[in-house]
């Protein structure tokens, strides 16, 4: 009989509070993020992100940063769990890591801070406001500040599978910056699918010369997009490659950051790659978990805690978000009497 092949434990990280509200049009309450934050460690959690050390003035969500990140240290409901818990922020340029290395010297930093590179020049200093040339200059002067400070530093790669902007890209070129980042001393690569450009069956074949190229899985996270609706496919294309580590969002929340906040025009990362900004977003936490679940996988989450936590979130953003299983629920594994 043919059995499909795939680890069977996992590590998941929730980036909601983090990349999924970046995309929201109304700032989400500091008492909300909170709230999420704090429910997802107590679901099980053991990484996730939170906010983004960069300027608030472009991206207001975020103008919460410090408040929210010494809210959470000091937090009373998950304080006994904190120091199983990995926090990350995003810091993109030089003054948000220098924010970060203040913040942890003074005890509420994160513990992990995420830098990020495309391999599509144009996407890349859309996002970073850079040449491709001075920002891996910039990371080569700023890893070992944070590792000073006792922060770790993932690097992102992202326009794996393609660009909004330049279209096709080559998976060969996404391989060698992986190995770029580990060389100057990240610690472990998200590997992104920032605008739902990956098909499965080139996820598998990306994931396969990944872990041909640096076998440790632990090195390696997978971030998918849902833009069009291939997310838990792109998933399971992972899995069977033999990656380990996974992020999402709840209710399939986050994109590219919000242009339009409270009213107000703000500068984001400049106008939205698509025409409907809501097709965006990531793949969603509560259904992976549930499909994983089903499959055999442990994760470490409570199912039926995070579920309640989904219908939750989609109180705090004030709409249906993406998650199926939010209303679907578990797979029943007893008899319910009903025909």
């Amino acid at each position: 009989m043919a059995i499909m092949n795939y680890p069977k434990k996992v590590v998941l990280g929730d980036i909601t509070v983090r990349d999924g509200f970046q995309h929201e049009e109304k700032f989400i309450p500091t008492d909300a993020k909170l709230w999420v934050a704090e429910q997802l460690i107590l679901a099980g959690f053991r990484r996730i992100e939170v906010t983004n050390f960069g300027n608030p003035v472009g991206m207001p969500q975020f103008k919460d940063a410090d408040e929210l990140m010494k809210r959470l240290r000091g937090s009373k409901k998950v304080g006994h769990l904190l120091n199983e818990v990995e926090i990350t922020c995003i810091t993109i340029r030089e003054k948000a890591v220098e924010r970060a290395v203040r913040a942890r010297k003074e005890g509420f930093g994160p513990d992990r801070i995420l830098f990020m590179v495309s391999t599509s020049e144009s996407h890349h200093r859309t996002n970073s406001g850079t040449s491709l040339a001075e920002y891996w200059k910039m990371c080569e002067k700023y890893i070992p500040i944070a590792h000073d400070v006792g922060m770790k530093v993932c690097g992102t790669v992202s326009t794996i599978w393609g660009c909004p902007i330049e279209g096709p890209t080559e998976l060969k070129k996404a391989v060698e910056f992986t190995q770029r980042w580990l060389d100057i001393g990240a610690d472990d690569i998200e590997h992104a699918d920032h605008d739902g450009s990956a098909p499965p069956n080139k996820v598998y074949e990306y994931y396969s010369m990944i872990l041909d190229a640096i076998p440790d899985p632990s090195k390696h996270i997978a971030h998918f997009h849902v833009t069009r609706g291939w997310g838990l496919a792109n998933v399971l294309a992972a899995l069977n490659a033999g990656i380990t580590h996974f992020e999402s969002t709840m209710g399939g929340t986050g994109g590219q950051p919000a242009n339009f906040v409270d009213g107000v025009p703000v500068a984001g990362t400049g106008e939205y790659y698509y025409a409907d900004p809501t097709i965006t977003g990531l793949v969603c936490t509560e259904d992976m978990v549930v499909m994983m679940d089903e499959m055999g996988i442990e994760t470490g989450i409570d199912v039926d805690q995070l579920l309640k936590i989904g219908r939750m979130v989609e109180r705090i953003v004030g709409r249906r978000l993406r998650s199926e299983c939010v209303r679907t629920g578990r797979i029943p594994k007893t008899l319910t009497g009903r025909r």
